[in-house]
């Protein structure tokens, strides 16, 4: 019984620091390990037992984030059978996810190239290539593009929306919205098609 207790302290305080960590970097990017140590109420020995320096912290938090973001994803699409629109619904559902972890982005890309985590995305490229392929048979989307290649132009898209939000180029409770209209139009979709599949499912 001790052993199976002491792992689920062990648990217990690894999840507590990756959420007292993502609210304090958040807050203060820079934050340090003592800092975040402190503010979970945790000894240094503790924190840096779960994670031995800041970049193994700030990778899991953003690996936490990939996994949030593949949950989304998966779930704004489920049950929709139309590929456009299953493609929104799933970019407005990963859209509350990273709205969350925007403020990271920069301190991902510290620790992370953007190719890591582009290769860490696997799951949810090929569910949204898949759609967009599909989208393009069906007339839905039009591009000059293959599949994949316009995938890989819509997710930077997305990234830079993230970088414009966190410099307030554009209000974070529009962005959501804004971002989807922009990339169902970037993939081929025109404006007025784009906006009205927006309001349908805002209504709903």
């Amino acid at each position: 019984m001790q052993p199976h207790a002491s792992s689920l302290r062990a648990e217990a305080n690894r999840r507590h620091i990756l959420e007292v960590a993502l609210t304090e970097l958040l807050r203060t990017p820079e934050a340090s390990m003592n800092q975040i140590a402190l503010a979970a109420g945790l000894s240094r020995r503790t924190m840096y037992g779960h994670f031995p320096n800041r970049e193994a912290l700030v990778e899991a938090i953003i690996g936490e984030a990939i996994e949030a973001v593949e949950q989304a994803h998966s779930a704004g699409r489920e049950g929709v059978t139309e590929p456009a629109e299953a493609l929104a619904r799933s970019l407005l559902a990963v859209w509350e996810v990273v709205d969350r972890y925007r403020l990271l982005l920069s301190l991902a890309q510290q620790s992370l190239t953007m190719k890591g985590i582009r290769d860490r995305l696997g799951a949810v490229h090929e569910a949204g290539t898949r759609l967009i392929q599909r989208a393009l048979e069906d007339g839905s989307f039009s591009s000059p593009l293959p599949a994949e290649g316009l995938r890989y132009v819509l997710e930077g898209v997305l990234f830079s929306v993230m970088e414009a939000t966190n410099n307030g180029q554009v209000r974070p409770e529009e962005a959501g919205r804004a971002t989807t209209v922009t990339l169902l139009c970037a993939a081929g979709m025109p404006r007025t098609r784009a906006d009205a599949l927006m309001a349908r499912i805002l209504d709903e």
